[in-house]
């Protein structure tokens, strides 16, 4: 137990904010820094969420040399050509995140930079899959690629069915992989990315029933 309302972080402020996440007050110092990075915030704290909307309305835009596979170029018009190809993967992410309830952005983002890295070798004719090493971002990193061979297959068997490159899948990735970058705010245990997909699936239970769902910036 703490002393006279000890900060348990620190031990040298006063605790002021109930932390829903270890049960007990600490500082709003400790709750500034700490959030997200040794405390593995739940989304419904009214301290994280009061952060989050500080962030987003004081957001700058990424340095160009930090956007995400800044190589790639690709027509504005082909995300909403295959919107609901972009739901698909959307909602694939989040079902590989929901085999691990630790799973954060970070591990979103590792799985989804992956199965880019292999759909861009698989545009240039060759085949080479590096998925990540276990955890989390194999569970999702899994689960994207079932959603795009399931999707391939679909097109190449039944005829009028929409079929679509693998460089275009491709170029899907790399925008859902750069909302993911846009979204977040880049600490360990951010799930501000998942939150923000999750909004985009209500019925999570349901896939198929939101098939012409966006994900836009």
């Amino acid at each position: 137990m703490t002393v006279n309302n000890e900060c348990p972080i620190c031990k040298k402020r006063k605790g002021e904010r109930f932390c829903p996440a270890l049960g007990q007050k600490i500082c709003a110092i400790c709750c500034g820094t700490e959030r997200e990075v040794t405390i593995d915030c739940p989304a419904d704290c009214a301290y994280l969420i009061s952060a989050h909307r500080y962030e987003v309305k004081h957001a700058k835009p990424i340095n160009p040399a930090e956007i995400p596979f800044r190589d790639v170029s690709y027509p504005p018009d082909l995300i909403h050509e295959f919107r609901p190809v972009v739901s698909g993967i959307a909602y694939a992410v989040l079902k590989g995140a929901a085999e691990s309830p630790s799973a954060t952005d970070a591990d979103a983002l590792t799985g989804l930079q992956a199965i880019a890295e292999t759909y861009r070798t698989l545009g240039s004719g060759l085949y080479y899959e590096k998925p990540p090493a276990g955890g989390p971002p194999q569970s999702i990193y899994t689960a994207i690629a079932k959603f795009l061979d399931d999707f391939k297959k679909q097109g190449a068997e039944q005829p009028g069915a929409p079929r679509i490159s693998d460089t275009k899948l491709f170029y899907l990735l790399v925008f859902l992989f750069r909302v993911g970058k846009q979204q977040t705010n880049g600490r360990p245990r951010a799930r501000i990315f998942l939150e923000f997909l999750r909004t985009q699936f209500p019925k999570m239970t349901q896939p198929r029933e939101e098939p012409s769902r966006i994900i836009v910036p």
